[in-house]
C-alpha cells in the first residue's frame, strides 16, 4: 500500500510513506556529499502540484526548495540545522492540499 498523503524518496532509494518530523530528520541526516545528496517530498500522484527536497550543499548545510504551483509558491533557502529544516517542512506540508482529502479552508476573521 502506498502513502496515503505523501511520500519522502532519497537519492539513494530510501522511501518513507508519509513520514514523520522524526522520519524526515533521520532522511535528512543520512545525505552526504557522494551518493545520497537529496530527498524529495510530494503526494503520491502522477503530476502533483507541489513538492519540497533538501539538497546538500558543496560548501556545507542544506538547499530547501518548497514549492506549490495551487499557491503559487516557489521558495528557496538554505540551513544547517536539520532539527530546524525537519520541524519547519511538517509544518509547511501539513498547509498543503493532499489528494483525495477535503481542501483546506482559511478564514481571516
Amino acid at each position: 500500500m502506498g502513502a496515503q498523503y505523501y511520500g519522502a524518496d532519497s537519492e539513494n532509494g530510501d522511501r518513507i510513506d508519509d513520514p514523520s518530523e522524526d522520519a524526515l530528520f533521520m532522511l535528512i541526516s543520512d545525505l552526504n556529499d557522494f551518493d545520497n545528496t537529496f530527498v524529495v517530498v510530494r503526494p503520491d500522484e502522477n503530476d502533483p502540484a507541489w513538492f519540497t527536497s533538501v539538497a546538500v550543499l558543496n560548501e556545507g548545510g542544506f538547499e530547501i526548495v518548497r514549492r506549490d504551483t495551487t499557491r503559487n509558491e516557489h521558495e528557496v533557502t538554505t540551513a544547517t540545522s536539520i532539527n530546524d529544516i525537519a520541524h519547519d517542512l511538517t509544518i509547511w506540508m501539513a498547509a498543503r492540499d493532499v489528494p483525495g482529502q477535503p481542501t483546506k479552508q482559511v478564514s481571516k476573521f
